[in-house]
């Protein structure tokens, strides 16, 4: 392993945590009013209809398929599933998915390109996260011929325990990657970015989507009165409509009253 790879596999992984940690955090404090998707909905909604859906739906299942493949120790699931049948089927449910989000992230991507429209509201950071994207996805599809090349899920469990080993701060991890091709790298390395740039782009976002999880599980709902009177508070200098302030009438005076003797 060269001082390369452990920049890359070894020091790279944190800094792109951190910054995707730290940067989210300063963006959403300082900059909220860029905290958005900035659809392009309005300009032109023909093929944004099936790019965005087969995008996300494929992204979306890669992630968390991803997340859930690389962080869950092998003694977790080695009882009722083999390496092997778990590279087969990751295998065959990643490139299915993959060619969707790949297929999705092409239409996006020709659509920032050669709609005149949407090209010229399009900033730098949006072609440039799309072209990210498109690459990533080439890369992963790149490595399903190669991963057929080990059905053992000897490659898998390489990758896996890399991955375990960075989040859990131990070390040893370069030195797993020997036999990693330089694919596997190219496709981890471009991964690992895009949790860099992410606080930098529209990416802000999926942060807002898992918090409207909140939402479905909350068990209460906020209401706003009706009832103007009702009000918690109201703004400063303001007064709330009421009843009409009338004077107090004076008591009427007593006639005094005389007693017969």
């Amino acid at each position: 392993m060269s001082s390369l790879d452990y920049f890359l596999f070894g020091i790279y992984p944190y800094l792109c945590l951190a910054v995707f940690l730290l940067g989210s955090l300063m963006r959403f404090d300082r900059d909220q009013y860029s905290w958005k998707s900035d659809s392009s909905q309005l300009l032109r909604a023909g093929q944004l209809r099936w790019g965005s859906n087969l995008f996300h739906i494929g992204v979306l299942f890669l992630f968390f398929g991803h997340t859930v493949g690389m962080l869950t120790p092998h003694f977790l699931y080695e009882s009722f599933i083999s390496a092997g049948h778990k590279q087969i089927v990751a295998m065959v449910s990643g490139g299915v998915f993959g060619v969707l989000a790949f297929i999705g992230v092409t239409i996006l991507l020709h659509r920032r390109l050669t709609d005149p429209r949407i090209r010229q509201t399009s900033r730098p950071s949006d072609i440039m996260l799309l072209v990210v994207l498109w690459l990533q996805l080439v890369l992963g599809l790149a490595t399903i011929p190669l991963s057929a090349r080990h059905l053992d899920g000897s490659m898998m469990l390489l990758l896996a325990e890399w991955a375990q080993r960075i989040v859990t701060f131990r070390g040893g991890a370069v030195e797993l990657l020997a036999q990693a091709g330089p694919v596997f790298k190219l496709h981890m390395f471009l991964g690992m970015t895009i949790f860099l740039i992410f606080p930098f782009t529209r990416l802000v976002h999926v942060w807002s989507g898992f918090g409207t999880l909140a939402y479905v599980f909350r068990p209460y709902q906020l209401v706003r009165s009706r009832n103007l009177g009702m009000t918690p508070r109201q703004p400063l200098g303001s007064r709330m409509p009421g009843p009409v302030d009338t004077p107090a009438r004076p008591a009427a005076a007593s006639k005094p009253v005389h007693k017969q003797s």
